[in-house]
């Protein structure tokens, strides 16, 4: 029988084999597809979560990445912008990200099963044909995971369901700040990667919303995206605001995705997945599912919080105008809020923080 079993060799699974293994367990991870595994996505790392991957002994060199010192929001002719309050965060490409994560868990002795043929069935999981035996099984297969619903803990409400669709430009960054363009129901993301490559997404409620046919939206970043050359085939996804009822039960956890996720808004996926995998290794050394339980209900509430929030902003405009015009003229309330969001404020001074931001808008 081996000890801990992974079922989903993206970040969320490796991040959660690494934390698993420093504990000293025996940790199998196995994943139908070949790495480095890409996924649509913004490709910015915010500070707590860069943080929490250094936590797992994951550097990613400065060479194939970007730091990212603050957050800049674009409507219509205002701009509002806030530095990260400590450490920067990290603009990435996915691939290289998942490269990284794959040398780590290889280095601390994980066993990577990839091109895997996995079964779930009322007998069981099965690997390649062989049934799998283990003391504890986590699922970190995503959003849709069958391992979720194989584990009898799918019970779950959904809400804001939307569309991203996100490509590469071979472009100098102009900028070291996290671009957001804002419009009527939908974003413009714009990430720094490398030196001469940028990450642009957009994410709306239609599902037909493509790049190019958006840009004309936003005449100021079709200008600055002129004359860069794509670099990937655009690529779409579903981002959405999932939580679920319960996470773990005995001898099986779900991690990243699966266990649960923000929208894409927030910038918080792969940070919540990279605390997640602490947690879950902490709970399986303790052998107690209801600490790893406690634990993620705690992490999510504030990233669940941001995340409705901010979908407020992209529902009404009224209220998105008053909002970015208090965070353009009053820049200490838009920084408190960044703060706020990157998890570097007490629960006190979110309160306070909240406070602020209403009081602005009540002022007009």
């Amino acid at each position: 029988m081996e000890d801990v079993f992974i079922i989903g060799g993206g970040p969320a699974g490796l991040a959660a084999s690494i934390a698993v293994r420093k504990q000293g367990r025996e940790v199998i991870v196995a994943d139908p597809c070949d790495p480095p595994i890409d996924k649509t996505c913004g490709e910015g790392l915010l500070p707590d979560a860069v943080e929490a991957l250094s936590c797992l002994g994951v550097e990613v060199s400065p060479d194939i990445g970007c730091l990212l010192r603050g957050i800049r929001f674009f409507h219509e002719h205002r701009t509002a912008e806030a530095r990260f309050p400590s450490r920067p965060g990290l603009g990435v490409r996915r691939t290289a990200l998942h490269n990284a994560l794959t040398a780590q868990a290889s280095a601390c002795g994980v066993s990577l099963r990839w091109r895997a043929r996995i079964r779930a069935t009322d007998a069981g999981l099965f690997l390649d044909g062989q049934r799998i035996r283990a003391r504890w099984v986590i699922g970190a297969d995503g959003a849709n995971s069958v391992i979720r619903r194989w584990g009898g803990l799918d019970d779950h409400s959904e809400t804001a369901r939307r569309f991203a669709f996100r490509t590469h430009y071979r472009l100098a960054p102009w900028t070291d700040f996290v671009e957001v363009y804002w419009s009527r129901g939908m974003q413009f993301y714009v990430t720094p990667i490398r030196k001469m490559e940028i990450c642009v997404a957009v994410v709306s409620h239609n599902t037909r919303t493509r790049l190019r046919d958006a840009l004309c939206i936003f005449p100021v970043l079709a200008a600055r995206l002129r004359g860069g050359e794509p670099t990937s085939v655009e690529r779409g996804g579903i981002t959405r605001m999932l939580r679920l009822r319960r996470v773990c039960r005995e001898g099986l956890a779900l991690v990243g995705d699966a266990s649960g996720c923000v929208d894409a808004i927030t910038g918080e996926g792969l940070g919540l997945a990279f605390r997640q995998a602490t947690l879950v290794a902490d709970a399986i050394a303790a052998n107690d599912p209801g600490r790893y339980e406690t634990g993620h209900r705690k992490l999510m509430q504030r990233p669940f919080v941001m995340g409705h929030s901010l979908l407020l902003l992209d529902r009404y405009e009224a209220l998105r105008r008053r909002v970015i015009k208090v965070f353009e003229t009053h820049s200490k309330v838009f920084g408190r809020c960044v703060a706020a969001h990157v998890g570097a404020l007490t629960n006190l001074r979110l309160v306070l923080a909240g406070a602020n931001l209403g009081w602005h808008l009540l002022r007009g």
